[in-house]
């Protein structure tokens, strides 16, 4: 009781310890709390709105969501692994307290919060949906702390068992890219139903039949079956979350006595890359030699890639699910579309330099040199981003059925990357931020820079838009040879861009460096 009691008071002082802080993070903790509030009730209310439903209905909405509730526990706590210091239990290692101890503790932490309570709220709200009678209230209220605890435990189990490859930048790589796979698949059943593929209503039920007999669907059926049946799968449910509970103990006790693999020794190769064979030795040659390994090596920057290319796919499948027939103007939004969220990256270029940025102030002696600077950042992103967008052309060409769309669309995509490399540009040295040094690849701002985060990407997509706006005028009445010029336009955009960046920016640089290094 006294660890409950300990941590449990200590997981408040941390969220009471927001409040304490700058105006930016009082809003942002006033903000999500406000969320979850909202999103209780009416997730609650939503749920009690069952009742209105048939019953069978009713029961495979809850099993589904149950289901959702307890996937979506497994997979938002790895994606906030380093953001969350309780996630890690090698931060916890040389705490005072047996293994079993620790484990009430860390149970304790994840059941408090806004989040936690909030998912508990909806959780309980299938009771007034779903359950009948007075055995399924009785059965029901176990079956739901049962499932809020599986939930917690499993999400434990999972965070627990992959901490060590998660501090490692391999495991981070692979983390990125299943969780951005994981919200492509959320996109499938919308995507299937767009294509009039199967009927919402066997779809739902189909689902809920698979998912019977996993123990959120037990929990579900519980309550809504009642009897000696429902009894005997509250009971099954009971048994599920000790053992998962008794694995993450295990999983736990061996975590805080194994080698961190993150502090291995790693080779280190002497290479010549593509910038060392095709550029003459100075400043350019290594800044894009520099901007190529950080993409190769860091996380974050494959993470904002891989991004781009699966919204790019998703807006590509969304497009052409209603059967309608599909433009010739498709395969030209789709990589302009690309082009952008590539571009976008560019938004922030210095934020990942963090504190280490003061090397390039102390090498830019003048405006020239931060020319040089942001040209090799984007000549980087051009030898990379320029074959990628001419192989999105084709392949959205060839997926729409217009071939014939496939220069227009390569040349307009090629045109809004140069755009969008040159209002980059002006937000890097306008509204710089910092990117925390974090194990996780989905790490925002730094806390009070929220602000300039949303000011600095909804700055720069807007200016991509106003300077495409005569290629837009023209598409829409049907001038497609104007795209010829789209390359040229976005080269002009971006040396210009680059110009007005170096003349803000050399001015301020100490603020510069001071904006990309506050401490996270």
């Amino acid at each position: 009781m006294a660890t409950v009691l300990l941590f449990g008071g200590l997981k408040l002082r941390l969220l009471a310890g927001n409040l304490r802080g700058d105006v930016q993070r009082k809003l942002g903790f006033v903000f999500t709390l406000i969320m979850a509030v909202v999103l209780a009730l009416l997730g609650f209310l939503l749920m009690a709105l069952l009742r209105l439903a048939p019953h069978d209905v009713a029961a495979d909405l809850v099993t589904v969501a149950y289901a959702l509730f307890f996937v979506g526990w497994m997979v938002v706590p790895l994606l906030a692994f380093g953001l969350d210091d309780t996630l890690d239990p090698a931060r916890l290692s040389l705490f005072p307290l047996r293994t079993r101890e620790l484990a009430v503790g860390l149970f304790t932490a994840s059941a408090t919060g806004v989040w936690p309570a909030a998912t508990l709220v909806v959780t309980a709200g299938a009771l007034a949906g779903l359950a009948t009678g007075v055995d399924g209230v009785l059965l029901g209220v176990p079956a739901v702390l049962l499932q809020f605890a599986l939930c917690l435990v499993t999400s434990r189990l999972v965070t627990t068992s992959l901490s060590g490859a998660m501090r490692t930048r391999r495991g981070r790589d692979v983390l990125a890219v299943s969780a951005i796979f994981v919200v492509l698949l959320a996109q499938l059943p919308n995507l299937v139903l767009n294509r009039g593929l199967g009927d919402p209503a066997a779809l739902l039920h189909g689902t809920a039949s698979f998912l019977r007999w996993t123990p959120p669907g037990m929990a579900a059926h519980a309550m809504a079956a009642g009897g000696l049946t429902g009894l005997a799968e509250v009971a099954i449910l009971a048994v599920v979350v000790l053992v998962v509970g008794w694995l993450w103990i295990k999983a736990l006790s061996r975590a805080l006595v194994m080698p961190d693999a993150s502090t291995r020794a790693a080779s280190v190769r002497r290479e010549s890359g593509l910038a060392d064979r095709f550029l003459p030795d100075g400043p350019l040659a290594a800044v894009v030699t520099k901007e190529l390994k950080y993409t190769r090596r860091e996380p974050r920057f494959r993470v904002s890639w891989f991004v781009a290319i699966v919204v790019t796919v998703v807006l590509a499948f969304s497009l052409t699910s209603n059967g309608a027939p599909v433009g010739s103007w498709v395969p030209v939004l789709l990589t302009a579309s690309g082009a952008t969220m590539i571009a976008l990256q560019s938004g922030n270029a210095y934020g990942l330099d963090g504190p280490s940025l003061w090397m390039n102030v102390v090498a830019c002696g003048s405006e020239q040199g931060l020319r040089t600077d942001l040209a090799g950042r984007h000549l980087a992103h051009a030898l990379l981003a320029t074959p990628l967008l001419a192989a999105l052309a084709v392949a959205a060409g060839l997926y729409t059925g217009h071939p014939g769309a496939i220069v227009p669309a390569m040349l307009a995509g090629w045109g809004a990357l140069g755009i969008g490399l040159g209002v980059g540009a002006v937000t890097s040295v306008t509204i710089p931020y910092t990117v925390p040094e974090r194990l996780n690849a989905f790490s925002g701002a730094a806390p009070g820079q929220g602000g300039q985060a949303f000011a600095s990407s909804i700055g720069a997509l807007l200016g991509i838009v106003a300077l495409s706006l005569p290629f837009v005028v023209a598409l829409v009445f049907g001038a497609l040879w104007v795209l010829v010029l789209a390359p040229f336009y976005g080269l002009l955009a971006e040396v210009l861009g680059r110009r007005l960046a170096a003349k803000i920016g050399f001015g301020r640089l100490p603020e510069l460096v001071a904006a990309v290094s506050r401490p996270t």
